[in-house]
């Protein structure tokens, strides 16, 4: 099998790609940083390829299809992305574009390019990786929140036509609570809660995409969290989400 995955060069991207070559897949990096993706290769099993790409740009999504349309990709990792914090009114909204055409056109670019390639050979399997952050809005990571949100329900979307077509193509969406990655120095926060490691996600979001899970969720509390929350009404649900936002601002 052969895998592309984005956003390669460190936390889960990195892990999901390690995992994949431990399963004996053949992979395709993608990644800003060249010096990075040339270190993390020498590591592999398998020799990956590896493609320097700022997927910020729509354009690059394009190309990166273009670059790749011929090599029979049986697996996409959509996992580029990242976060900012703060209150609406004071982040910066050129941050919060480039988050949008990271989290939300890269991934929406790559997914309906490579999907109709799968759809014609009835086979292969995307992972778009989201966030518990896209079961409800997120005060102070409004932006952030919001694109995972997107990313959850376009899957699922798409996860029913396939069904309806019969089809063995399989999309899921891993939706991790906090992850031991460099997100939150991105983001400018610190996690109040205790994080799973990349590599314990990773593995989790691989195994259970192969069993064709939709939505995965790792981690007992988070799963606890997403059930009990059903019961909360939006407001209650968001007052609480900005009482952990605010906390993880507070210490970073």
């Amino acid at each position: 099998m052969k895998a592309l995955v984005t956003g390669a060069s460190s936390g889960i991207g990195l892990e999901i790609a390690k995992y994949l070559d431990e399963l004996g897949c053949h992979l395709i990096l993608v990644a800003r940083s060249k010096n990075k993706l040339e270190e993390m290769a020498t590591t592999f099993r398998h020799k990956p390829k590896i493609i320097v790409m700022d997927l910020l740009s729509e354009a690059n999504a394009k190309s990166l299809y273009v670059l790749t349309k011929n090599e029979d990709i049986n697996i996409l990792v959509n996992n580029a992305g990242f976060g900012d914090f703060g209150n609406f009114i004071e982040t910066e909204l050129s941050k919060e574009i480039e988050m949008i055409d990271l989290n939300i056109k890269a991934l929406h670019i790559l997914t309906k390019m490579f999907l109709k390639d799968m759809t014609k050979k009835n086979k292969g399997y995307i992972l778009n990786v989201a966030s518990s952050a896209a079961f409800q809005p997120g005060p102070l990571m409004a932006t952030y929140y919001s694109t995972k949100a997107y990313v959850l329900h376009l899957t699922e979307a798409i996860w029913y036509e396939l069904k309806k077509q019969k089809s063995n193509v399989h999309i899921s969406c891993l939706c991790p609570g906090p992850v031991e990655t460099n997100f939150n120095k991105v983001a400018g926060v610190k996690f109040s809660l205790k994080a799973l490691s990349a590599e314990k996600v990773a593995h989790i979001a691989v195994d259970q995409m192969l069993k064709r899970k939709l939505v995965i969720v790792p981690g007992f509390k988070m799963k606890c969290a997403k059930f009990f929350g059903r019961f909360l009404s939006d407001k209650k649900r968001m007052a609480i989400t900005y009482k952990i936002q605010k906390k993880k601002g507070e210490l970073k």
